[in-house]
């Protein structure tokens, strides 16, 4: 005998999710956050920075050819990564410090997934039509004519934002208007038309079917926030306490007296995740405000005060439910857990500035060759090798000086010249074999190590550096 009751299944089909029009103070904030971002995004690359000649004047480049990292006046060279973890950690620690005193605002307002995700929304209404439009034409079940040109319309004009982020990608690692006439003519490399085919596949996909999905499932924020966040978090919920009972509620219809949720709906019709505010704190909410603009407009058409759904912190509940004004903002913010936050992450930045400031414009590593360990040479002498590798980060050509101090009976020779003096072009380093000689005289014992000094000095101002090491072998 078999059951006629099938399994039930693990997974909830998706619901589609049509945001309606609002408009107030906090959808009018994400129309400047959102015009500003994408601004940013799309124009940077092509802002120019002189920085002399042979050197690029692209103000943002990711040069990887020649591994540098140009941010206008800030040259990063790939042994100064440490500035691209600091400015990472101070990313991070400026989301805990957000969430901590302002919930998911980052998610809500900045966040690139919702940023494109609003765009996308906005060009599928100028087509398609509001809320109540877009939801008969996707209950239809006919693929008509009308239908299907509004389908087709509308995903173009996706692929267009999405090649446009593709484009503007690949115009940070390298010059925007060379690579534009390349990508124009076919002259670029395979590799800028691969990376722009899977960014403009991959936002064409995430914002306009996933949306939603990718800030509940695939992100891991919701999951992280919970512990940023308490309760004198501000963030968006619904004062219950003054909003029920609802009109039509049981209650309510019983003789109860009624709150001021009329249960219109209008604060769900707008939630770009599809969740009812009413029911408290949830994992899918990104906290975008869009709730509070559509009650707050439906509380002043009923002539009832406005902020049922608002900004608060839940420590305030107690006070507001006894009449009570709420305490004052900073109150909120100002708490030993942001205080820290902010500490630690201006403390990150000046380090960072600080250390900006101080690396020098030349630099030497020096790395001993050990195999063999030690050459004798045929008049007895000791040689030692060299791997010495000199940056000079001036915008023109240097000679650099090389020479030693410690041992006085140590003498210096560079592999191919019979001169001290190195050649290194502008903004560039130059990896040059130094010999270390001792005399025969001194001829070392087996565990024989002397300690010196390898110097630099720039023979255009004289500026030095130095790096330690060690000769296998004993002077006089």
């Amino acid at each position: 005998m078999t059951d006629s009751n099938p399994a039930p299944s693990l997974y909830k089909a998706r619901e589609p999710i049509f945001p309606r029009r609002v408009s107030g103070k906090f959808r009018n904030l994400k129309w400047v956050i959102m015009a500003v971002t994408l601004g940013i995004y799309y124009i940077t690359p092509w802002i120019r920075w002189d920085r002399g000649p042979s050197l690029p004047d692209q103000a943002v480049l990711l040069d990887l050819a020649h591994r540098r990292f140009y941010f206008f006046w800030i040259e990063i060279w790939p042994h100064e990564f440490y500035f691209v973890a600091g400015l990472l950690i101070m990313a991070g620690l400026g989301l805990f410090l957000f969430t901590s005193a302002l919930g998911r605002v980052w998610c809500g307002y900045a966040c690139p997934q919702t940023v494109w995700t609003d765009l996308f929304i906005k060009v599928e209404r100028m087509i398609e039509g509001d809320r109540n439009a877009r939801l008969r034409l996707h209950r239809q079940k006919k693929m008509d004519a009308r239908k299907l040109r509004l389908r087709l319309t509308k995903w173009f004009a996706w692929l267009l934002i999405g090649l446009a982020t593709g484009g503007a990608w690949v115009f940070y690692f390298a010059d925007a208007p060379t690579l534009l006439r390349d990508l124009v003519t076919l002259n670029a490399h395979p590799i800028a038309y691969t990376t722009m085919a899977l960014l403009t596949a991959t936002t064409f996909f995430f914002g306009g079917f996933a949306r939603e999905q990718i800030c509940i499932y695939a992100c891991p924020w919701p999951r992280i926030q919970a512990a940023m966040m308490d309760e004198d978090t501000i963030t968006v919920a619904y004062r219950e306490w003054r909003g029920e009972p609802r009109r039509h509620s049981p209650a309510a219809e019983a003789g109860a007296p009624q709150g001021d949720c009329i249960d219109c709906m209008a604060c769900v019709n707008v939630c770009p995740v599809g969740i009812d505010i009413r029911d408290g704190q949830q994992l899918e909410c990104i906290t975008c405000a869009l709730c509070i603009d559509a009650c707050d407009d439906v509380m002043a058409k009923i002539g009832k005060p406005r902020g049922l759904v608002d900004y608060i912190a839940l420590s305030d509940e107690e006070a507001e439910r006894g009449g009570k004004p709420p305490r004052n903002i900073w109150s909120h913010i100002l708490r030993p857990r942001t205080i820290m936050y902010t500490v630690l992450w201006a403390a990150v930045g000046f380090g960072l500035v600080f250390a900006l400031f101080i690396r020098p414009e030349i630099e030497m590593t020096v790395a001993a060759v050990r195999n063999p360990t030690y050459v004798t040479l045929s008049d007895g002498s000791i040689r030692n090798t060299y791997d010495v590798r000199l940056r000079n980060k001036n915008n023109d050509p240097r000679q650099f000086r090389l020479f030693l101090k410690g041992d006085p009976t140590l003498r210096l020779q560079l592999e191919g010249t019979p001169y001290q003096v190195i050649d290194v072009p502008a903004e560039a380093s130059r990896l040059q074999r130094v010999y270390v000689i001792s005399p025969g005289a001194s001829a070392p014992s087996e565990g024989d190590r002397t300690e010196f000094r390898f110097w630099l000095e720039d023979l255009t101002n004289g500026d030095r550096a130095y790096n330690d090491s060690i000769f296998n072998g004993r002077g006089s």
